[in-house]
Formats: C-alpha cells, sequence, structure tokens
C-alpha cells in the first residue's frame, strides 16, 4: 500500500477572543488590561507576522476565528483612545528603564523592550491606522487566514439546549456580526470552550455554518466509532463536519508539565517590572488608589518550575531563540511522524487539527509568536505536511464518515463542569428565567422594539462563559459575579417600563451590536 503523495494536512486553528470590557465610567479600569495586553503582546504580532510572510513570500493557510465581542472592542473608538494612551505610556517608561539600566546586566534587555514597544507604537499608529479588524480582513482577502466566528458572546451552547431560542441568537448575531466586520459571511465557528451536545450541530447548519471544532473525545465517542479515529474530519446527519483536535499536537503546547512554553529559558511571566520596581518609577502606569499592575516587561526567565520568582535567573534571548528553534523543529517533525505513520496504513492524508487560544502566542507565552514563525516556515519547507483551513480540507473533494458526535468540551473534565458548578450554578437559572421573559415579549410592539434590542444585547452578554469560568478559576471573583448581576438588572429594567434617558444610558454603556435586530432571536424570521 503506497502512501498519498502528501501524507498529511497540518490545520493551525487560532481563537482570538475576550469578553466584552468596556467601562464607560472608569477610566483607568483594571479589566480593560485584558484588551490592552492582548493587543500589544497578540493581535499586533500577529499581523506583523502575517505581512512578513507575504513579504517573504511564505505560503501559509491559518484558521483564526475572532469572537464578536472582540470584534467590537477593536473597533471601539473609547477603547482605542484608552490603549493609544496606554502604549504612549509604555513607551515611555521603556525608554525610562532603558536609562535607569544603561550600566547594568539589565541593559540589553531593556534595550529590547524599548524597541518592541517602539514597534508597538509604529504598527498601531501608523502601519495599521489602529484598525486591526482590517488588517485581519486584508490577510484573508490576500488568502492567507480563513476568518471564522464564535458564539456572539462565546456562552457555552450546551447549558442552553433547552432554550433553542438563545442558541440561535447567539448564533445569528454573531454571523451579522462578523459579516459587517469583515465583509463576508463566515463558513466555520469555533464552538465556545468546544462544547458540543448531540443536536447543536442542526443550529449551525439552520444558520449556513459548515463547520466546528471539537474536543478529540466528542469524535472518538462518537457514534458509530470513527474509521480514522481523530485523523479526520467526521460529517453530522445536518451535513455539518466535525474538526476533531489532535491531542498530540497540543499537548505539546498546552501542557503546563510537558509542553514547550515551560521550558527554562523561556520568559517568566509572573514575574513583571510592575511589581519590581519602586511605585514612583511606573507614574501613570499605576491603577487608581496607587496599586500595581503588570507593565509587559520581564527581566527574568523560568529557570526552573520550583524555582521561586524571587530567585529566577535574567532572561537570555540568545538561549530562548535557540529553543524556540529547537521546539519548532520538533513540533513539525513529530507532526509529520503522525501524518506519515497514518498515511501508510490507511492510504489517505491525515488531517491533523491543532487549535489554539492565540492569546497564548504572545501573552501567556513571550516567544509563542516567534515560535509560530518558525513552525510555518519549517511546514514551507517540508513536502511532508501542507497548512491548510479546514475549508481547504472540505474542498479537497475527499469523503469523510457519517457519524454522530459526543457531548465533550476541552474544559477540565471534558464536559461541562467548569461552566456549572457548586461555584457557579446561582447563573444559569437567572439565565433561562432572563430568556423565557425576553421571548414571552415578541413579536414587540414598535414603541418597546428599542429597548428590547438593548434587553437582548444584556442578556447576550451575561451569558459569556468567561464569567463562570472565573468564578470556577477563582480569579477576579468579585468583577464576573457583579458583570453577570449588572447585565441582568438592567435587562430587568429594560423589560418594564423604562424611560428615555436611562435607556439611552445603558445604550451608552454597552453599545455593542449596533445592527441587532430582533429577528435575529427567532429561527423562523432569519
Amino acid at each position: 500500500m503506497s502512501p498519498p503523495s502528501r501524507p498529511g494536512r497540518l490545520v493551525l486553528f487560532l481563537h482570538a477572543h475576550l469578553p466584552y470590557v468596556r467601562h464607560v465610567d472608569r477610566e483607568n479600569a483594571l479589566e480593560e488590561d485584558w484588551l490592552f495586553e492582548a493587543i500589544t503582546d497578540v493581535y499586533l504580532p500577529l499581523c506583523r507576522l502575517l505581512d512578513r510572510w507575504n513579504a517573504d513570500r511564505v505560503p501559509v493557510r491559518i484558521a483564526l476565528s475572532v469572537s464578536p465581542t472582540l470584534t467590537a472592542m477593536l473597533r471601539d473608538r473609547l477603547l482605542l483612545q484608552r490603549y493609544a494612551k496606554r502604549l504612549e505610556d509604555l513607551l515611555a517608561f521603556a525608554r525610562r528603564e532603558r536609562r535607569r539600566t544603561s550600566d547594568g546586566p539589565l541593559a540589553p534587555l531593556a534595550e529590547s523592550n524599548a524597541h518592541r514597544f517602539e514597534a508597538a507604537c509604529t504598527d498601531f499608529f501608523e502601519t495599521y491606522d489602529g484598525d486591526l479588524v482590517e488588517a485581519f480582513a486584508r490577510a484573508q482577502r490576500r488568502g492567507q487566514l480563513e476568518l471564522c466566528t464564535t458564539a456572539a458572546t462565546h456562552a457555552f451552547l450546551p447549558h442552553h439546549a433547552l432554550h433553542p431560542e438563545l442558541v440561535h441568537a447567539q448564533l445569528a448575531v454573531a454571523i451579522r456580526s462578523h459579516h459587517t466586520a469583515f465583509g463576508a459571511a463566515p463558513h466555520g465557528i469555533w464552538l465556545p470552550e468546544c462544547g458540543y451536545v448531540p443536536g447543536l450541530d442542526e443550529h449551525l447548519a439552520d444558520v449556513g455554518l459548515a463547520y466546528f471544532v471539537m474536543d478529540t473525545h466528542g469524535v472518538t465517542n462518537a457514534d458509530p466509532p470513527p474509521v480514522f479515529g481523530h485523523y479526520a474530519p467526521v460529517v453530522c446527519a445536518s451535513g455539518v463536519v466535525a474538526f476533531p483536535r489532535d491531542p498530540a499536537a497540543s499537548a505539546a503546547v498546552w501542557s503546563d508539565r510537558h509542553g514547550y512554553p515551560g521550558a527554562p529559558e523561556y520568559q517568566e511571566r509572573h514575574r513583571d517590572a510592575g511589581f519590581d520596581l519602586d511605585a514612583e518609577a511606573l507614574g501613570p502606569l499605576l491603577l487608581d488608589g496607587g496599586q500595581r499592575r503588570s507593565v509587559g516587561i520581564k527581566y527574568h526567565r523560568i529557570t526552573g518550575r520550583d524555582v521561586p520568582l524571587g530567585d529566577k535567573a535574567l532572561y537570555d534571548p540568545a538561549a530562548a531563540a535557540a529553543r524556540i528553534h529547537a521546539d519548532a523543529e520538533h513540533f513539525v517533525r513529530t507532526r509529520i511522524d503522525d501524518a506519515v505513520h497514518f498515511a501508510r496504513t490507511r492510504d489517505r492524508p491525515a488531517v491533523l487539527v491543532a487549535p489554539f487560544d492565540a492569546e497564548l502566542f504572545g501573552h501567556w507565552w513571550f516567544e509563542g509568536p516567534a515560535f509560530l514563525d518558525a513552525v510555518v516556515r519549517n511546514v514551507a519547507n517540508t513536502d511532508a505536511i501542507a497548512l491548510a483551513t479546514p475549508r481547504d480540507v472540505l474542498d479537497a473533494g475527499e469523503r469523510f464518515q457519517l457519524t454522530a458526535p459526543a457531548h465533550s468540551s476541552w474544559g477540565a473534565g471534558g464536559y461541562g463542569w467548569t461552566w456549572l458548578n457548586e461555584t457557579t450554578d446561582w447563573i444559569l437559572p437567572r439565565l433561562h428565567a432572563a430568556t423565557e421573559r425576553l421571548w414571552s415579549k415578541l413579536p414587540a410592539s414598535p414603541q418597546d422594539q428599542r429597548a428590547l434590542r438593548q434587553a437582548a444585547r444584556e442578556l447576550l452578554l451575561a451569558c459569556a462563559s468567561d464569567w463562570p469560568f472565573i468564578l470556577t478559576n477563582d480569579s477576579v471573583v468579585e468583577y464576573a459575579t457583579a458583570r453577570v448581576r449588572q447585565h441582568l438588572d438592567d435587562f430587568q429594567r429594560l423589560t418594564r417600563t423604562i424611560d428615555e434617558p436611562t435607556l439611552a444610558a445603558l445604550e451608552r454603556a454597552h453599545p455593542i451590536f449596533p445592527g441587532l435586530q430582533l429577528a435575529d432571536l427567532s429561527p423562523e424570521d432569519s
């Protein structure tokens, strides 16, 4: 049995998502740092990589889902103004650090950080003119990206299966938002948290989506079992195709014990100059009340898993670069070995799906963009595997097995516990009660439609999977709790008699999805 001429296709699928963290009444909200840090550390570097690959004529095909909440924030004038000021403050701080450390061992690192923020300023203000959404759209037009969507506010859809109207709304609003932002409807979706229950694919088919990504066991536990395991997508009865995650490719990057980002040469993300230096040195970067925040300048490396933060060794860029080269080579070589073995035994090319949160590459793993660059260039230099997007795989004309994928997610335990447990179980009943209340008011009279559109926005925002995730992981618990309660409180006000000034104030606070139509809430009207 001779193997196919090219044994495999590697589907690199990045998911760019952040919850909606816009605070119109708070000038210096810590939560907005989530967006600002991601722009500097992840989205600008990714745009820069795409441009560099294009200039170097490196063939690249990557799938990128951009959540509607992130898209809205990347186009929000208030947030972009605040980010611009933050970026300028960070550049000023990095230059002060360059002067402060000029005669010591930190000098090369401070110089590198200053260059990094100078490049970020040039890219944001000049190269991309503050519009990263257009930068992604341009990369799609060049054929580098396949842009996909996710649920409107990243709701964990399996927990709303009893209310199909809410599931439909999450999908319909997402598709409308995506089309408005990128000029075309998406062909596929990243299901939030890779959460799937049987029947969800029918909702995807109803709104015109062709494929989704799911965790490995969602396919390997399918009925009937998949003939090709996780090395090929499968087709649901609805005609929608499920792409299973390749566990080996994921573990190589995600695993906190054995994954590449834990190497001792890489930058230690938990030790930041914002907490190491005197408060006076931080100046305007301090939070209100003098509290500290991360500033993105880190002088130390991981050194060792059990090494205390205070004992970490200084970062060595040359050693990190050598490690990136070795890790990228290992990643590609291992994918080739898997693909060749599968192709020889099954006489068909393997489809290796490597889905990752985009924020891993730059924010959680400083060297992530350089690793991604090295992986893409390594793949370009081999004939064994090729980069492909899910649509490329579908367009190749191969036939895939018809089966019924199983309930699954990529959360702890593989199902829905992360988003529904003893810490979060107060949320879902309130969401479901609000869902029933909203739909009981449809169709709406002309005088009620404006308030109900805003009520729908508040309900969708309350549904975000980010809030129960935060509660389960015991991070910013007060903030997550307040967000869910505030959205639901505002929802209740909007579904009662409400005066014009209050309605206008709520619209100014959460102006997301300006094109939302009440028809998006009804499958029959879409």
